[in-house]
């Protein structure tokens, strides 16, 4: 079993299901200590328990990303615990859809204020411990910053997703202005971009979406399938796979990118 992150420590937020519980398991598998946040702490604490029972180390957070005051608690807990914060991962997310003259001023905000100022309070919170901490004596970086942004974050035209594709360009703007920023300080900051990820968030998407265009929700998932160039959707694991390479001493050199994870559906 590799262990590219041994004895480092990652506060991962969104990690009680989906995408974030697959980076979990799979920085804990490598050896990191994963704090595991959701808004749900049941949720959470479900799969920090899935962590300890395989032999990994993990505690269970509750955390609402669009509070200040609960990602400073959060940040505060862990190096309370373990004394620093190596890898901190933005995943935390929500979507809702519509068509565009139809959506709300309250789906805006829920979509702006979780995906896009979640993530700027988090990253904040993150930096400002990672800049107390040493650099590492090989690298020189004192810590490194995961955000999930999405495919719709490049590629604008997602059907009824307007607010939501607004968010994750956010995040993607957000990340390289973070990078450029940061780099001298010794901290990288990257995103990845996925596609149709088959995850519980997927699963309400795709009822909505069937919903919208008047069809059967397994026609909405072969229109996935068929855009995506490798043939099938997309797993959650995918995506931890990236998320565990820009964790890693593997990505040192690699800081403001978007990385597309997503069978081909979009290339750039």
């Amino acid at each position: 079993m590799s262990k590219e992150l041994q004895l480092k420590v990652s506060v991962i937020t969104g990690a009680g299901s989906g995408i974030g519980k697959s980076i979990a398991k799979a920085f804990a598998e490598a050896g990191s200590r994963v704090a595991v946040t959701d808004l749900n702490w049941e949720w959470a604490n479900s799969v920090a328990n899935e962590i300890k029972r395989s032999g990994g180390e993990a505690i269970a957070l509750k955390l609402d990303v669009t509070r200040q005051d609960e990602c400073q608690i959060v940040a505060d807990f862990v190096v309370e615990r373990w004394g620093r914060i190596d890898i901190w991962v933005n995943n935390a997310g929500v979507s809702t859809m519509n068509h565009f003259i139809e959506l709300t001023e309250q789906d805006w905000d829920f979509n702006m204020n979780v995906n896009a100022k979640g993530t700027f309070l988090c990253s904040q919170v993150a930096v400002r411990q990672m800049l107390k901490q040493k650099p590492d004596m090989k690298s020189g970086l004192r810590g490194k910053i995961i955000n999930i942004a999405s495919m719709a974050g490049k590629r604008g035209n997602a059907p009824f997703l307007a607010h939501y594709v607004a968010s994750k360009f956010a995040v993607v703007g957000l990340t390289q202005a973070m990078a450029g920023e940061l780099a001298k300080q010794g901290i990288t900051v990257n995103a990845i971009c996925p596609g149709y990820v088959a995850t519980p968030m997927q699963e309400r998407e795709v009822e909505w979406e069937a919903n919208l265009r008047g069809v059967s929700p397994q026609d909405v998932r072969q229109l996935y399938i068929n855009d995506t160039p490798l043939g099938r959707l997309e797993t959650a694991e995918d995506v931890a796979a990236v998320a565990l390479f820009l964790a890693s001493p593997a990505s040192d050199f690699i800081t403001g990118e978007s990385i597309n994870v997503n069978g081909g559906a979009f290339m750039d």
